[in-house]
């Protein structure tokens, strides 16, 4: 198999799912994450990549909730034991500053998630 070809894997899917290494890698992404963290490590991390899984992340997270007509929590925990609210804050405001969006824009969005009815 030359370096070129997916490695098949066991995923959501079943077996031979080419996409089934997200999984492992994942995990892999966030027990780095939380090593850096700890160290005081992050710049070692490119801004780059950062933007790079911050958009796939939001993007999948988007296509699957919108495609499968459902919502999900989209973050590790149940509270804030892995994300703070200042760290939530934080990134959203920039995602809308990235797009050229504000509060408003925001506002007109926000929807709540039938569970929560």
């Amino acid at each position: 198999m030359s370096s070129s070809e997916p490695t098949f894997r066991n995923g959501p899917l079943g077996r031979n799912d080419p996409y089934g290494w997200i999984e492992d890698a994942t995990a892999e992404i966030e027990k780095a994450t939380a090593e850096l963290l700890e160290n005081g490590e992050a710049s070692r991390v490119s801004d780059e990549a950062v933007a790079r899984m911050m958009t796939a992340a939001i993007r999948l997270y988007v296509a699957k909730s919108d495609g499968e007509e459902r919502t999900f929590r989209p973050l590790t925990g149940t509270r804030d034991e892995t994300v703070t609210a200042t760290e939530a804050l934080s990134a959203v405001s920039e995602i809308l500053r990235a797009l050229h969006l504000g509060p408003m824009e925001l506002a007109l969005w926000y929807r709540r998630r039938p569970d929560e009815l």
